[in-house]
């Protein structure tokens, strides 16, 4: 019998006892690889020494303080390092307890920025379908998972979405990555006219899309293409790197690998590497002016923004990483996954797209190849790849209705930084049994 509210209730959970390097273990005695970092959360595994000794002297030093009478070093630290690291523009953070609270207050950020420069009437957003931006109301409203959205659909926000930038499923026979990117980008700015570009506030985007269609990265220049038609008509560019940020593409912001910056960009998972709740919203000077010489605050808050047990966890957790050199790692590591994946899945009858960065890779499972027809959503392929795999002692993400949010299976990985070769092959390996396992029981 449990007291906890589980996410599905009538599912018995295995009880996680203790995490040791990339692995996991359960009260059973069972290991498993951690594949999928949880959520792409575990970016230096379990267990680190170093991020807990800085926890330890953070508990042992100060383990609360409200922002409204004081700031702390930890904080203030860590928000120096992230600034330093920043994309172009990038002056200052906000800091929250994870992704989805950063992306509503980006959008606070947005709407009061507007208000601010005398120009009220920029209230829309526009954002794309299959992406996901978190749970809370607005970020709900703001993402295009479907799955999610239906049932809360009268409670939330009016907001308005355009196709991804999806090649598997959107890109023409004969069509060019750039001619794509142009067309996908156009499609933004169609919206912006229909709108009325004097009404809209921002683009919202996950740089590299995340769970809900599985690791899909942009085509071409698509995202400059973004960025300049945002530049053209006054509209903010958020760019959501909860997922994908933090080093999990082999940058430690994914948008480097764009050429681009945006105004406003959302981080968590990889900044506390799951040792601690934390996001942040990285800001740029023009919206830190706005506010600054305007009405002098930010009208929003919570009760654990800037937490310095949190933010001592994460500066840790992003020391190691450049101390140890884990982004040369993720490269490294991520070639080898990608490799070992089209080894043992390009000829496979029913996966039908491997794509990703770094350590951020999607495979997407469809029932013939040729046509890219997806398996019948009632057969629920992605749960039976799960139980599979941790039945092999492996932890990956997988999820349904990849195409629109009903239809299609994937399975996403984001292991941590410091895996190594023999790690990635027995992932590879693991993955693919449980795939032909899970494939054999859906059709019996």
């Amino acid at each position: 019998m449990t007291h906890i509210l589980h996410r599905q209730i009538h599912t018995t959970l295995p009880v996680a006892s203790g995490g040791r390097g990339i692995e996991l273990f359960d009260a059973d005695g069972r290991a498993y690889i951690d594949a999928s970092g949880g959520a792409a959360v575990s970016c230096l595994g379990h267990g680190h020494a170093d991020v807990l000794a800085a926890m330890h002297r953070q508990a042992d030093t100060l383990a609360y303080a409200h922002t409204s009478f004081f700031t702390s070093e930890a904080a203030e630290a860590l928000a120096d390092r992230l600034v330093a690291d920043a994309p172009a523009g990038i002056s200052h953070t906000y800091f929250v307890s994870g992704g989805s609270e950063a992306v509503e207050a980006a959008l606070k950020m947005a709407r009061q920025y507007f208000v601010e420069i005398g120009e009220p009437q920029r209230h829309n957003i526009i954002a794309r379908r299959q992406s996901y931006h978190g749970n809370t109301l607005g970020a709900l409203a703001t993402g295009g998972n479907e799955w999610r959205r239906t049932q809360f659909r009268p409670l939330l926000i009016d907001t308005h979405h355009i196709d991804p930038c999806f090649a598997y499923h959107y890109q023409q026979a004969g069509e060019t990555d750039e001619d794509y990117a142009r067309r996908a980008a156009q499609a933004l700015e169609d919206k912006i006219l229909e709108l009325g570009p004097e009404t809209v506030m921002a683009f919202v985007a996950e740089t590299v899309v995340g769970a809900t269609a599985g690791a899909v990265p942009p085509v071409a220049d698509y995202l400059r293409r973004i960025r300049d038609i945002c530049d053209r008509h006054g509209v903010l560019l958020i760019l959501d790197e909860v997922m994908c940020g933090m080093g999990r593409t082999g940058t430690l912001h994914a948008c480097e690998q764009e050429g681009i910056a945006p105004d406003l960009m959302t981080i968590a998972k990889g900044l506390g590497g799951g040792y601690q709740p934390i996001g942040a919203v990285l800001l740029s000077q023009t919206i830190f002016n706005a506010f600054a010489s305007g009405s002098g605050l930010f009208q929003h808050g919570h009760t654990y923004i800037c937490h310095p047990m949190a933010c001592a966890a994460a500066l840790a957790v992003q020391e190691v990483i450049a101390r140890d050199g884990l982004l040369d790692n993720v490269k490294a590591m991520g070639a080898h996954l990608t490799r070992r994946l089209g080894e043992r899945f390009d000829n496979h009858a029913n996966v039908g797209d491997i794509r990703g960065r770094g350590l951020f890779m999607g495979v997407e499972l469809v029932e013939d190849r040729s046509t890219r027809l997806p398996f019948d959503p009632k057969r629920k392929l992605h749960a039976r790849i799960k139980k599979e795999a941790m039945a092999r002692g492996l932890l990956v993400y997988p999820m349904g209705g990849t195409i629109d949010g009903i239809k299609g299976d994937h399975v996403l990985l984001a292991p941590p930084f410091i895996c190594d070769v023999a790690a990635i092959d027995a992932i590879v390996e693991r993955l693919g049994d449980a795939i032909d396992a899970a494939l054999q029981t859906a059709s019996d």
